[in-house]
């Protein structure tokens, strides 16, 4: 027997032990671990990547046109960068040296912030997460296959001091507070590929080991297969990781029951409009979290990704028109869902019952115009209650199906249903699914979808599920990582069955298959984050002004343009539009509620009296025709 071998334990808290450290990277086993055999070579420092930098004035935002004309300076890992709310631009030239040659090559940079990938002709290529958290995500792809004399590399990476969720930590510090960001690494590094695969294996192998009923057949085979695999790997020993792959497969190949539940998974990258972070900063993490997608979905052809809010795809539109084109594409493959059908994900309490039609109306109708439909699905999941009156509004506005899982949050009364159908005043109805997993920033573990059958409340009625997946809040969205242990999920005993879908077909597939599904008549109340609807008085107030003037100039805009015959009155239409526009913005969930940071309401309050103004010269020119 090999030294380091193992047999499974007496007491089995002793072997999940040992398989837990196998793939762990914050341990003394990392040196002889997986961990150890995850990099072939890596290189870094000069002649290999060399760094230079520029740094924008004040909390400029700046434009990569101009960034790439100002004078760059040299710059080196372990400096930092800040104060928190700059934007730093990286220039780097990489040279791939000799050792890389015949092993794919990846560019790995950490900058303890969120940044964005550039090409040197400017395009938007992909979002970094730095730091140590589980959104970290800090490497991209130079080539697949590095060649004996390959060319030096020159593009750009935009970084931005402030984390995923803003700028530090929001419970215990304001956020605009000055917080400097280390730049951590900037290397070349050649991944195993066969190794990642074993890692991925045993994350899943061992969740299942320890988050399935630990008396279950299924469990200890998972268990066994774990130990047999740390008993074949040798660090040292290439041929050993193909070798432990082979208890993997033969683990993986023992697949679902038919009859048991379905997973319907989807991909998200919960992006709050403004929160911990203001708009502005919004502009940008949706263009880093989508393009990091996008990228994904070509390596995984089964990928299936959402985003709702018309509003981020109208300012992607506007700040990286290229990249709104590549996902004009992939929507019409069916691996980009656009998804929701409103403006934002909109407040619905506080707003009118006109504004939450114009949220609709504005965001049903971009939809339309740039993805060539409109959505039937109505999508909040973060939001802090639902009115009654929505499911009339959801079936006027041509939506049929809603998603949330926020009350899964309630603090007292535990909600009771999981798929229902949802009744509003009117007597309409909406099929309605608040997903058991009880997030909508899954990470594809095997205890999520294991608590996700325990905790379906239907599942006499229905024997599906919606799954969501991916970092969110602050964006970033589905890992590598993620997608690898889905595909091991997939279809593997022990575990629901699990396919990558839109959520129309989940909802499809409830409407033609559920049986005797219940009914909720009314709101669906929140039983948290009350105090939202005391604070920020001032800015709840003008939400209530501009909702009040800009119905009294729309009406007194059409008396005056039909009024007279002899009146040369134009209906001011586009200016309307871009004025329901930002209130429609402002009625955000974590907005008018008053749950955002200060920085939020500077910027709100700049675009009220915008609001208010306009709607005022608009209602008087209205008046004097």
């Amino acid at each position: 027997m090999k030294p380091h071998m193992s047999y499974l334990q007496k007491h089995p808290s002793i072997t999940r032990s040992r398989v837990s450290n196998f793939v762990n990277d914050n341990y003394q086993w990392k040196d002889v671990n997986i961990q150890a055999v995850l990099y072939d070579v890596k290189a870094s420092g000069e002649p290999h990547v060399q760094l230079k930098v520029w740094s924008a004035p004040g909390q400029e935002r700046p434009t990569f046109e101009h960034a790439v004309k100002q004078e760059f300076r040299p710059a080196k890992v372990g400096q930092m960068f800040g104060p928190s709310w700059t934007t730093h631009w990286f220039q780097v030239h990489v040279s791939i040296p000799a050792q890389f040659f015949g092993k794919p090559v990846q560019f790995l940079f950490d900058s303890s912030s969120e940044a964005m990938v550039w090409s040197a002709e400017g395009e938007p290529i992909m979002g970094l997460t730095g730091g140590n958290g589980g959104e970290r995500h800090v490497d991209y792809a130079l080539t697949a296959c590095a060649t004996a004399n390959e060319p030096e590399r020159m593009f750009y990476v935009e970084i931005a001091c402030n984390g995923l969720f803003g700028n530090g930590d929001y419970h215990e510090h304001p956020q605009d507070r000055d917080i400097y960001y280390r730049l951590n690494s900037a290397e070349l590094a050649a991944p195993n590929p066969d190794a990642w695969a074993l890692y991925h294996d045993m994350e899943v192998i061992v969740d299942m080991a320890k988050e399935l009923p630990q008396d279950s057949p299924r469990s200890w085979q998972a268990l066994t297969a774990a130990n047999d695999i740390v008993n074949i790997f040798e660090h040292a020993d290439p041929t050993s990781i193909n070798k432990a792959r082979s208890v993997s497969d033969a683990f993986f190949a023992v697949t679902s029951n038919p009859a048991s539940h379905q997973v319907y998974a989807i991909g998200n990258c919960h992006i709050d409009t403004a929160w911990l972070w203001p708009f502005a900063e919004t502009r940008r993490k949706t263009a880093r979290s989508w393009s990091t997608q996008l990228n994904l979905m070509d390596s995984f052809e089964e990928y299936r990704f959402t985003a709702s809010q018309a509003q981020q795809f109208e300012w992607l539109k506007e700040d990286y028109p290229s990249l709104f084109k590549r996902i004009q594409d992939k929507a019409k493959t069916g691996q980009f869902v656009p998804i929701g059908g409103t403006w934002v994900e909109m407040d619905c309490n506080i707003p009118s019952g006109e504004s939450l039609a114009r949220q609709f109306l504005l965001g049903q109708r971009f939809y339309k115009q740039h993805f060539g439909q409109t959505c039937d699905v109505f999508w909040l999941p973060d939001t802090f209650g639902y009115s009654s009156q929505l499911p009339q509004i959801v079936r006027l506005a041509g939506a049929k199906y809603f998603f949330t899982q926020k009350l899964s949050w309630n603090n007292i009364n535990k909600f009771p249903n999981t798929t229902f159908w949802w009744t509003g005043l009117d007597g309409s109805s909406v099929l309605t699914h608040m997903a058991p997993s009880e997030t909508y920033s899954a990470q594809c573990r095997p205890g999520e979808l294991i608590n996700g059958v325990k905790k379906h409340k239907d599942a006499a009625y229905s024997n599906e599920s919606l799954y969501l997946f991916g970092n969110g809040d602050g964006g970033g969205g589905p890992l590598r990582s993620m997608l690898e242990r889905l595909r091991r999920m997939a279809n593997v005993d022990g575990l629901p069955r699990v396919k990558q879908s839109h959520p129309r077909e989940f909802y499809e597939h409830v409407e033609k298959t559920a049986r005797e599904l219940v009914a909720w008549k009314g709101e669906l109340y929140f039983e948290l984050h009350r105090g939202t609807y005391t604070s920020q008085s001032n800015n709840k107030l003008w939400n209530r002004q501009s909702e009040f003037l800009l119905r009294d100039a729309e009406l007194l805009c059409t008396v005056a343009s039909f009024g007279s015959k002899d009146s040369e009155f134009e209906y001011p239409a586009e200016e309307l539009t871009r004025l329901w526009k930002l209130v429609c913005l402002n009625q955000f969930h974590d907005v008018v509620p008053g749950s955002a940071i200060n920085m939020v309401y500077r910027d709100s309050d700049k675009m009220y009296k915008d609001i208010i103004s306009s709607a005022n010269r608009i209602r008087k020119e209205a008046l004097a025709n």
